[in-house]
Parts: structure tokens; C-alpha cells; sequence
């Protein structure tokens, strides 16, 4: 397969020779890698290939190894294909993403070419954010969403995000003994999210890990698409603080992210989808940012209960909406 990567890399981008270099990441549960190649002769040094191939026998590190699993997988990384050759390149420079070079497939295995990010401008990881990292990643989401305002979606999930509840149904039955109260509304939470009359299409992976940030933290990139598809901007909002706090800093963050993001995402509205009524948007949005983060926290405690995510803030914010949720049903 190394061979045949190869091929392709000098065929795609003229190079004389394409070595690999650095394994960046082992895909999860053992379907591939993530590796960095170099290339001599060709206009750009290097570029990252995404090799998808499904392990002969499988596992997980949380025991969630069933053929459901599986499928869902083998679905990302078709998600994936369809997002970067379809879609990524709708995207401006204020929501960053990396150029698709080359797609292959071949059964269950997937090769994609992207763009070295690192050499894009991009080469910063971090583990916690700081004032101008957590800026840039609210403006790309506003930008992001802006752009997708209202896009059908075709040929990406249905229902962007990996824990939607149709794809969830075992996650969900651990809720019956787990969290009854929480089982109970699972499906309003749900219902209410895919009603919302301002569906775009989310990211669906938007956690910190997932943003390659510029030297100085004020630029900002994302990769990692195998869930993108249509839904409420609000679950990657939601996902994306949850991502990058604790109990404590969730509580004292949410009020000016939600601000400033819904100042970025105004800007971004305005220019991109102008007969929007924004207003409405972001009325009908903030309404949802606690059902976005409540139906997150479903998936999480049926999933791992123990989870670092699973801390009071959170349990708090789920109980209120839980609360709300049975008093509109009286």
C-alpha cells in the first residue's frame, strides 16, 4: 500500500519521489494513520495522506466494537471523501480548511491527499486554549456555518455530529439504568434540534485537537471531517466548549463565547447569506445552545459515564433542561 501511495503522490503533484516521514496520528480503533510525506520535485515539500484500512479484527478502547461501529465508520470516511472533493472548497479563508490533493478508494480502504497544514501556516497544536485561540476558533465556526447556511448536505451525514441519536441506539439503551430522566427526552432533544428552521452544516468534530493554529494563535484551520452534514451551528458551539474547559471555566466562559460568537456569526451572515433574518437565527440558536449541549451529555453518560466531560456544570445545565422539558409537557 506504501508503494501505491507513493504512486499516487507523484502522479498528483509531479513529484520525482514521495517518502513518508512522521506518523502524526493512528486512527481510531485501528482503521489507519495519519502520516506526513515528503516530496522532492514537486511545488509543494510535503503533504499529509490519510490512509484509511479498516483492522481484519476490531476493537475498541471503550468495548464499542460492534459491526454497528463498524458501519458507522466505513460511513465517516465515505462522509469524509464526499466533504473534501464536494464541499471544502466552498470554504474562504476565514474558514479554514486543507486543500484536497487526491482521493482514492478501493473497497474499505480510503487514501486522502491533503495539504501540509504545517507548512501552510498552521503548525501549532494545543491542549489548552489561550484568549486569541479560542477567538479564532469561534470565528471560523461562525464563518463555517454562515457559509453553509441552509445547504442540502448531499452525499454527507443526514444528521451531522457522531452522536446523533439514530446512530446512538446502544449508547442510548445504558440511559434506561443510567440516567432514566435523561432517556426519557432523549428523542425531544433530538427532535428539537433537526427543527430548527436554520439547519446548516456542522463540522460535527469541532473539539480544540481538531483546530491547527498559526504561530501566534490569531489563524486558524480544521481537519478532521468524517462527520460533517446537516444540523443546528449550536452543537459545535456546544461541543467546542466542552472541549476546551473545565467545570469551573465552562461556567465562567459560556456567557461571552455565546456573544462573540453570535457577533462573528452576524458579520458572517450579513456577507454571505444577506436575505437571512438574522435576528431570528440567532434567536432560534440561543434557544438551542442548551439542548445542543444537554443531547451531547446524553451521548457521553451512555458512552463512558465516568467521562471528564461528565462533571456538575454539565449535569447542572442537563437537569435544568430537563426540568423545562417535562414542565412544557404537563
Amino acid at each position: 500500500m506504501r508503494e501505491r501511495i507513493e504512486s499516487i503522490l507523484q502522479e498528483r503533484t509531479g513529484a520525482r519521489e514521495a517518502h513518508a516521514v512522521e506518523t502524526l496520528q493512528q486512527l481510531w480503533s485501528g482503521y489507519g494513520a495519519i502520516v506526513r510525506y515528503q516530496l522532492l520535485g514537486a511545488p509543494v515539500e510535503s503533504v499529509i495522506v490519510k490512509h484509511v484500512s479498516p483492522p481484519a479484527a476490531r476493537s475498541h478502547p471503550r468495548g464499542w466494537n460492534t459491526d454497528r461501529a463498524h458501519q458507522r465508520k466505513l460511513q465517516s470516511y465515505a462522509v469524509e471523501t464526499n466533504w473534501y472533493q464536494q464541499y471544502a472548497a466552498h470554504c474562504s479563508a476565514a474558514a479554514r480548511v486543507p486543500q484536497c490533493l487526491a482521493v482514492e478508494r478501493a473497497g474499505e480502504a480510503v487514501i486522502i491527499v491533503l495539504e501540509d497544514l504545517d507548512a501552510a501556516g498552521y503548525p501549532r497544536r494545543v491542549a489548552a486554549v489561550r484568549d486569541a485561540e479560542l477567538a479564532a476558533c469561534v470565528q471560523w465556526l461562525a464563518a463555517f456555518h454562515a457559509t453553509f447556511l441552509g445547504n442540502a448536505g448531499t452525499g454527507l451525514w443526514e444528521t451531522g455530529s457522531y452522536w446523533h441519536l439514530a446512530t446512538r441506539p446502544d449508547e442510548l439503551a445504558v440511559l434506561q439504568t443510567e440516567d432514566p430522566d435523561l432517556h426519557a427526552v432523549a428523542q425531544v432533544l433530538d427532535t428539537r434540534l433537526k427543527d430548527s428552521p436554520y439547519q446548516t452544516l456542522v463540522h460535527g468534530d469541532a473539539k480544540l485537537a481538531n483546530f491547527c493554529f498559526s504561530q501566534e494563535g490569531t489563524a486558524v484551520a480544521a481537519v478532521d471531517f468524517q462527520y460533517v452534514g446537516r444540523g443546528c451551528g449550536m452543537k459545535d458551539l456546544a461541543y467546542f466548549i466542552g472541549s476546551c474547559f473545565d467545570e469551573a471555566a465552562c461556567a465562567a466562559a459560556e456567557a461571552q463565547v455565546l456573544d462573540d460568537y453570535f457577533a462573528a456569526l452576524r458579520t458572517a451572515v450579513y456577507e454571505k447569506q444577506p436575505t437571512v433574518d438574522v435576528d431570528a437565527l440567532e434567536a432560534d440558536w440561543r434557544a438551542l445552545y442548551r439542548i445542543a449541549w444537554t443531547d451531547f451529555h446524553r451521548f457521553l453518560k451512555g458512552w463512558s459515564p465516568g467521562h471528564w466531560k461528565v462533571h456538575g456544570y454539565s449535569e447542572a445545565l442537563a437537569r435544568s433542561v430537563i426540568t423545562s422539558l417535562q414542565e412544557e409537557s404537563l
